[in-house]
């Protein structure tokens, strides 16, 4: 079968680049046309029809700043699926892009999947109307979704399981021992604080130069910054003065003795890996953006280990409550072996991953994507 999948970011480039892999194994007449990142590439052996680089915006300034490559991006990716005609249009996250060309599809008589839902149980719910009439099958990756989905009127979604599990689980069995890892990036042998600010510039525009305040308050530390794919060294340069390290977050955690994580996949990344953490997500930091912000979301939590575990197992600092003086208070018992704080953030590790169940989610959601209607 033809597929023509569409990943928006970093961590979509990802899960969709195991999710290929896992086609490719399944289906041996497996062809790819996508929109997506280098790890899609390599995956399908083939370039993308658009980088993810040339589409990961966020925020309503930046979106609309960036309006006519959207636009552009929304063009080309509308332009290549009546080209390539495929068995399967598979989105993957990116909902405002995705659901567009999701309509454009259905129109075109081509099958929709969706492979890690968007979040609609948190915010735009009214976005199931259009799940409801153009998705055949919603592949989702967290345990609550399918049973959100049914309550909503949509019966074909089904869980196929987490694909971070496996993914941290296998960089973590690939990860240098720690002389190895410190000698690579030329650090000094202390415990490592991790930062973890995000993958786009506007989060971590927002978010690093907090980070590096709360960090500065630690000198004892050895402060590592995760560089993002496609983000330039003098970004970071303009915004922390602490070590960035690339292509290598997975091996920064397995090494890292805690984390300040800006909210999204990474947080999940960083329980997985048995890292304490502090969420943070500045964005204006307005108090009036927050109590909006609490109005619009559906749920009590941002992160994906409290949404999963229901209950706040990693503190969450937004918005205005995401300073300096706030993070630090939060963080510090953390870095502490034997504190209750950090016991417990553990212990809630250990029940998440209980509920995220077994390794495998490519395989099943490819082994999905193979059946018929």
């Amino acid at each position: 079968m033809h597929y023509f999948l569409i990943a928006g970011e970093a961590s979509g480039d990802l899960h969709a680049a195991r999710l290929i892999e896992a086609l490719r194994a399944t289906d041996p007449e497996a062809r790819f046309t996508f929109l997506g990142g280098d790890l899609m590439a390599a995956a399908a052996g083939c370039a993308p029809v658009v980088h993810y680089r040339e589409m990961a915006f966020m925020g309503f300034s930046e979106v609309l700043r960036n309006l006519g490559r959207i636009h552009s991006n929304m063009r080309m990716a509308r332009q290549a699926l009546e080209q390539a005609r495929p068995d399967r249009f598979i989105a993957v996250d990116y909902p405002s892009f995705n659901l567009k060309i999701a309509r454009h599809a259905r129109r075109l008589g081509i099958e929709v999947c969706w492979y890690i839902s968007p979040k609609l149980w948190a915010w735009k719910k009214w976005r199931i109307r259009a799940i409801r009439r153009d998705v055949d099958r919603m592949l989702c990756i967290l345990p609550f979704e399918p049973e959100f989905y049914a309550a909503n009127g949509y019966d074909r979604a089904v869980y196929v399981g987490n694909p971070s599990v496996e993914e941290i689980d296998d960089a973590l069995a690939a990860v240098p021992p720690r002389a190895e890892f410190l000698a690579a990036h030329r650090l000094r042998d202390r415990r490592i604080l991790a930062l973890l600010p995000g993958s786009r510039r506007g989060e971590i525009r927002c978010n690093l130069p907090v980070m590096d305040a709360v960090a500065r308050r630690y000198p004892q530390y050895t402060v590592v910054v995760a560089g993002a794919p496609g983000i330039d060294d003098d970004f970071y340069a303009g915004l922390t003065k602490f070590k960035v390290v690339r292509d290598a977050t997975h091996q920064l955690l397995a090494h890292s003795h805690a984390a300040l994580v800006t909210s999204g996949t990474a947080t999940l990344e960083a329980a997985l890996a048995g890292v304490p953490q502090v969420v943070t997500y500045r964005s204006n930091g307005s108090k009036t953006a927050y109590n909006m912000m609490k109005k619009i979301l559906s749920v009590k939590f941002v992160s994906l280990p409290n949404l999963i575990t229901g209950r706040e197992i990693i503190p969450e600092q937004l918005l205005h409550l995401c300073t300096e003086e706030a993070v630090s208070e939060k963080l510090s018992p953390l870095l502490r072996d034997n504190s209750p704080e950090r016991a417990a953030q553990l212990e809630g590790y250990a029940q998440m991953r209980a509920a995220l169940g077994p390794r495998g989610a490519a395989l099943r959601a490819a082994q999905g994507l193979m059946q018929t209607q």
